[in-house]
């Protein structure tokens, strides 16, 4: 049998390694962070100080590494696996990369006289462990088949997808559907949690119906019960949009519906939740709808202080005097504006708008434009008015956000925490 090195010993890394080393592979492993290795000594592996001490000692070489910069650092590093290729070695790259760096990475073993396989895989950690990933391969398909062995203990399947650099395209079309199926199944449950409905009755529905998927399957239960241990990360799903915009970029593609994905996965990194599983993104979702999709009693969300401080003032409805100013233009006939500036105060914040007091008479349906202090770096928001009460010679203002970016939502409800 070959002897294998086996580079990258993260959440998939690591159980892949050990299905080689059960089926009685000699496997030499190396990870850039110590610590990881124990578990796979135990079954046997014999562990190295760098990528070049893999290259020097083995017949192929399998890297899982978790992005592109990464990968730079193992294969082209001071103590990279270019350093001391050996003619004849086999370089299996299952990590989600560009397809630019895969073709490089391609061309360097090439030219070394050695094959390379950029084989990413779909199947998140129960497959790795389980054996049963699935690998999209690119590549030369005699070299592809000749180490049929190799993918075949790790996983189920290999697919011929074409030449190099195909495996790693394919992948990121891929994981841009998981990407929006995972986005997709978070919204349309939000929608039954808020509308009361029983979540786990929905998610049955979900799982029998055309809205069937993978997704629902490997995620529904988890978003239910607020287990967001990691299968595959949110950080990671959002480094694989990016490289997904970045290739249809490259391939003039219009993408409204990756786009979007990326941008709640953005959400979702920004507020401290790039470390938990993609299903965290359930959280982001929460704070609009304000209750928990899910059983509350197993909510263990990593909330900083400023959504504590967020929290508690939404629950004894502390009131909030920030100031700012409004901007209102009225039509004067002719294709003529007036416009004047007013002094406010923002009391409140709801879930699809803010309320402001003014001592400035205002009328219904009237259109402002929000500016906050310069130190919130907040933007100028437009606002309808839509409810007005008076309040001891001043006026209370309800007025609906129009046209706000998630992102700057979010920006807002950060800075109300930061002010409360």
């Amino acid at each position: 049998m070959k002897t294998i090195g086996f580079i990258g010993l993260g959440t998939m890394g690591e159980p892949m390694a050990a299905n080689l080393i059960r089926k009685g592979y000699s496997v030499l492993v190396y990870n850039r962070t110590p610590g990881k290795e124990e578990q796979l000594i135990e079954l046997g592996a014999d562990v190295v100080a760098s990528p070049l001490e893999v290259a020097k000692r083995v017949e192929v070489i399998i890297t899982m590494i978790s992005n592109d910069q990464a990968i730079e650092e193992v294969y082209f590093g001071e103590n990279g696996i270019f350093k001391t290729l050996q003619p004849g070695t086999t370089i299996i790259d299952n990590s989600t990369i560009s397809p630019t760096l895969a073709k490089r990475l391609a061309t360097e073993a090439t030219n070394r006289f050695c094959d390379f396989i950029d084989a990413p895989v779909t199947g998140s950690k129960p497959a790795a462990i389980d054996g049963t990933l699935l690998f999209m391969a690119g590549g030369d398909k005699q070299t592809i088949d000749d180490n049929q062995d190799i993918f075949l203990t790790m996983g189920r399947e290999v697919i011929y997808m074409g030449e190099h650099g195909s495996g790693a395209t394919a992948k990121l079309a891929h994981n841009t559907i998981v990407g929006i199926n995972a986005a997709g199944l978070v919204e349309g449950m939000a929608i039954a949690a808020k509308s009361g409905i029983n979540v786990s009755s929905f998610l049955r529905v979900v799982q029998a119906g055309g809205a069937a998927s993978k997704q629902a399957d490997l995620k529904g239960q988890k978003i239910i019960d607020h287990d967001f241990s990691v299968q595959f990360s949110l950080s990671l799903m959002l480094k694989d949009l990016r490289l997904s915009s970045v290739l249809t970029d490259s391939l003039g593609v219009s993408t409204p519906m990756l786009e979007s994905a990326k941008s709640l996965f953005q959400l979702g990194q920004a507020a401290g939740y790039g470390e938990s599983d993609l299903a965290a993104l359930a959280y982001i979702y929460e704070n609009w709808i304000g209750k928990k999709i899910g059983d509350t009693a197993t909510a263990t969300a990593p909330v900083n202080d400023e959504k504590k401080v967020d929290e508690r003032r939404k629950k004894v409805r502390l009131p909030l005097d920030i100031p700012l100013m409004m901007s209102i233009y009225q039509w004067e006939g002719d294709g003529a504006f007036t416009g004047q500036s007013v002094n406010g105060y923002l009391r409140d914040l709801s879930e699809d708008g803010i309320q402001i007091e003014s001592d400035f008479p205002l009328e219904r349906d009237m259109f402002i434009v929000i500016h906050f202090i310069q130190k919130s770096e907040l933007p100028p928001m437009t606002a309808k008015i839509i409810r007005i009460e008076r309040n001891n010679g001043s006026f209370k203002y309800g007025c609906m956000l129009t046209a706000l970016p998630l992102y700057q939502r979010i920006q807002l409800q950060e800075y109300i925490a930061s002010q409360s």
